[in-house]
């Protein structure tokens, strides 16, 4: 009997590559094959539901199918990638390391590193799948000829819990509430989010708060200079919030007048979907994947000028009709969202791949992982301290 099971770095509770990992899970348990999650860590109240990836030895065999996320190379990556089974990717988008580089030096090289150690599966997968047509996109660019979407549909169903009755005190009331959600981390733009703000509440609204909803853990010299600017601006009305429950989440959704994302750098993000779910008008930076995922719904804006943006941001919450077409383009969006059948999705491809002749078998030497290191530390050189290369000697003569 074929299996498949998944196998990825780091499972996590509530974010957009757990709830899509579980999903996948029941689809395929669904319809009949037997599916496990091996990853490295999960989260504590994850852990029953997975195996430890060590435990892929014992349960690998050619005629089964690995579903690969990859979003940072891993042990556990390295492990499925020697692996005799059919291997079907999904990539999760590997934010670029110049947005770590000062700020989080660990995650830069990660990042760097991992970019590159994707190519490495171009031949090792039967079928290469991103979460958004700008990750396929990116998926080509790298150089993977056999490419998909599997889209990816967000599960709304930790929205619909009744708010958190504290959250509710504290900020439901006649101010004005700006909110972002999503992880306090480079790419996302923070630092713009409060220039923005800062604008909006001093030329058009001292009425109004910022609530910066998200997990803060890992990137504290970030978060420091966050602070600092918040101090520099005397911007009181901000508030870091950190990560929530599900309960603080959907109070945070209730409360909020206005969802306002400047990321540059998304692969899908799944939280501007869910400000449409929770009919929040989103006023988006147009960059990489978040065009796509608006489909046309929502404001997008490309002129980061904070006078402009915080005009935009005036227009929308100071004009109630505007508000409401907003609203309703974006539950037509929610629509067509959940309309994609995800399920048949997912099992088209993978009829797909066990009917077409498999990529050839990976062929791993001892040392090959170590090899691969090397090259990657050789290639950093030759990008970030290309001099060392001018103090070789010279070829010999021949």
């Amino acid at each position: 009997m074929i299996r498949i099971h998944q196998v990825l770095a780091t499972l996590g509770y509530g974010d957009a590559i757990g709830h899509e990992v579980l999903g996948i899970q029941r689809v395929l348990r669904g319809a009949g094959y037997e599916s496990e999650i091996f990853v490295e860590t999960a989260d504590y109240r994850l852990e029953p539901q997975t195996r430890d990836y060590r435990e892929l030895v014992d349960f690998s065999h050619p005629d089964n199918l690995l579903i690969h996320h990859f979003s940072l190379g891993s042990k556990a990556s390295r492990t499925a990638y020697a692996m005799p089974d059919r291997m079907a990717l999904i990539y999760h988008n590997i934010t670029p390391p110049e947005y770590f580089v000062g700020v989080h030096r660990t995650l830069a090289r990660q990042t760097f590193r991992g970019r590159r150690e994707l190519q490495a599966y171009k031949d090792r997968c039967d079928l290469a799948m991103g979460d958004s047509e700008f990750n396929r996109q990116d998926l080509e660019t790298l150089g993977f000829t056999r490419t998909a979407v599997l889209p990816v549909v967000p599960d709304f169903t930790h929205l619909d819990y009744e708010p958190n009755w504290l959250v509710a005190r504290d900020f439901d009331d006649d101010w004005t509430n700006i909110v972002f959600v999503g992880r306090v981390i480079a790419n996302k733009k923070i630092e713009d989010l409060i220039s923005w703000f800062h604008a909006y509440h001093t030329i058009f609204n001292p009425r109004s708060r910022l609530l910066l909803v998200g997990a803060q853990s890992g990137f504290e010299r970030y978060l420091a200079s966050l602070h600092q600017l918040v101090a520099t601006l005397e911007a009181s009305h901000v508030h870091f919030v950190g990560h929530v429950s599900d309960e603080e989440l959907v109070a945070f959704y209730d409360v909020a007048d206005l969802f306002l994302c400047a990321s540059e750098h998304e692969g899908f993000c799944v939280p501007i979907a869910e400000a449409f779910y929770k009919q929040v008008p989103v006023l988006a930076y147009a960059a990489t994947a978040v065009p796509s995922t608006m489909d046309g719904a929502g404001i997008l804006f490309e002129d980061r000028d904070p006078l402009h943006v915080a005009a935009l941001m005036d227009e929308i919450i100071s004009n109630a009709d505007l508000q409401d077409q907003i609203v309703d383009g974006q539950l037509a969006a929610v629509d067509r969202l959940r309309s994609k059948d995800f399920a048949g999705t997912l099992l088209g491809f993978v009829d797909r791949i066990l009917a077409a002749p498999r990529a050839p078998k990976p062929r791993v030497a001892f040392d090959f992982w170590g090899q691969f290191d090397a090259a990657q530390e050789l290639e950093e050189l030759r990008l970030y301290r290309p001099a060392i290369y001018q103090a070789l000697p010279e070829a010999p003569a021949k």
